[in-house]
């Protein structure tokens, strides 16, 4: 006989050959946002915990003289010490496409274990070559339309006799860089709900013509386990959460960035435009005024992080920004957040936050069925 808690419990999350306890992805944040504290602790605690790669070598002794080579010693080394500390769960890594060194760092992350590569900021058509051979890990692309979804399904099966074996579908109300033009970031058809049933009509066919399933994980804006329900009634395999697990003891942002979190409104929410040439969504603060009042300039580049970086033509360095947030300078730096991030109300344990999550979960069922 099934309990009450088996009837009304999310489902597991599978993905190729890894498999959660909960149906919860939490978010690549990148500039050590998101490093092996965080990750492990989510993946310990039911989820996929996820490492972000890009300038995740900021607290390495050598991170100014060898930018490069103390990224990829510190991919490696967080990959290694999430797993490790996992007890057994899945362990991710974010990989940027827009990144200069994207393939060596898709490299370092299959040798270093990790379980499944995300990757967006991009169209990441030639991932699957970049995996070592030999190498199992799950791929699984960040698309924001059925029609990118589309696109990677029908390239890498022609290159590389491949799919995805995933998609994360990022909606406009995430935190960060966005992949969206500014316009159109309040559109109605472009809101997640739209576009996670455009990306699972996409897929479908794929699915049916070679017998996998492509799990489809809704992502931005995500914040109870209602919302959760939600997506998984519209067709969703999972959801990917970024601004929760920033506000955990586990998470790898300084207090400071953290309180940033606790202290914001709505009306400290703020769209920018990034030096990359994205929208962003962020906390307003006293850098983003220099910025608006045209008093920031970069003085140096101390490591090209991104393709479509214009140095010394941007108004400032956007990687050095955000090291300087991550370390708590926020004169120096800004937060990025999601446009849920004034319900933050406190600080808890990744714990904590997965219970709080399947409770919210559960409840929404039973309340369903009742």
């Amino acid at each position: 006989m099934i309990s009450e808690k088996e009837q009304f419990a999310p489902p597991r999350l599978k993905i190729r050959n890894i498999e959660s306890r909960y149906p919860i992805i939490q978010g690549g944040m990148g500039v050590g946002i998101s490093m092996s504290g965080l990750a492990s602790a989510v993946a310990k605690a039911g989820g996929v915990g996820v490492v972000a790669s890009v300038l995740i070598g900021l607290n390495e002794k050598d991170f100014y003289k060898n930018p490069r080579e103390a990224n990829y010693r510190a991919l490696f080394n967080e990959i290694k010490k999430a797993k490790a500390n996992s007890d057994g769960g899945p362990i991710g890594v974010n990989i940027m496409v827009a990144l200069q060194d994207y393939e060596e760092m898709v490299k370092i992350s299959c040798e270093a274990g990790a379980d499944l590569i995300i990757s967006g900021a991009g169209l990441p058509l030639k991932l699957p070559g970049m995996v070592p051979e030999g190498s199992d890990v799950a791929l699984v692309p960040i698309v924001s339309s059925g029609r990118a979804a589309e696109i990677l399904c029908r390239r890498w099966m022609e290159h590389y006799e491949r799919l995805p074996d995933g998609f994360v579908v990022e909606g406009p109300r995430a935190g960060g860089h966005l992949g969206f033009k500014a316009e159109d970031l309040f559109k109605p058809e472009f809101q997640v709900e739209n576009l996670v049933k455009d990306v699972i009509k996409s897929v479908e066919p794929f699915q049916e013509k070679y017998g996998k399933k492509i799990p489809v994980i809704a992502a931005g804006g995500i914040y109870t386990g209602e919302d959760i329900f939600r997506f998984l009634n519209l067709g969703a395999s999972g959801v990917q959460m970024g601004t929760r697990f920033v506000a955990t003891h586990e998470c790898d942002a300084s207090d400071a960035f953290k309180k940033a979190y606790l202290k914001a409104t709505k009306d400290d929410i703020t769209i920018i435009k990034s030096p990359v040439g994205l929208p962003g969504r962020a906390l307003k603060g006293p850098f983003l005024e220099k910025m608006a009042r045209g008093e920031k300039h970069p003085k140096k580049c101390a490591y090209k992080c991104i393709k479509t970086c214009r140095y010394p033509e941007t108004p400032y360095c956007i990687g050095m920004a955000l090291v300087n947030a991550q370390k708590g300078n926020l004169n120096s730096g800004f937060v990025f957040c999601g446009d849920n991030v004034w319900r933050v109300d406190r600080i808890v344990s990744v714990k904590e936050l997965i219970d709080e999550l399947v409770s919210g979960y559960m409840e929404a069922k039973r309340a369903s069925e009742s």
